[in-house]
């Protein structure tokens, strides 16, 4: 069962809860869902998340997804990283933990 992570604003994942489905705002604007591996998640948040306290790290089972899932290289960080193209199914999302 391999797990990647997610960090969105608590907010956002209330309102997926409604809404039956998580979709981030980059599912709209890149075509995919940006995810981490456990080893990239600190760089993740020190780049794009520093000084915030509302945040949520999803544990995403990537055997439960109904989205496409796909490891892809970022030119930016030199590191691949785990790219979901479609809404990540709220049953594939095994934990939620507050960062």
């Amino acid at each position: 069962m391999p797990i990647i992570y997610h960090v969105t604003s608590a907010s956002e994942w209330k309102q997926a809860q409604e809404q039956g489905a998580y979709e981030a705002p980059s599912l709209k604007t890149e075509g995919f869902i940006h995810c981490s591996e456990t080893d990239q998640v600190a760089g993740v948040l020190e780049r794009y998340f520093a000084g915030r306290n509302d945040l949520v790290k999803l544990h995403v089972n990537t055997d439960k997804l109904t989205s496409r899932y796909v490891q892809e290289w970022s030119n930016s960080v030199e590191d691949t990283f785990p790219h979901i193209y479609g809404p990540i199914n709220l049953d594939a999302v095994e934990k939620v933990e507050t960062i």
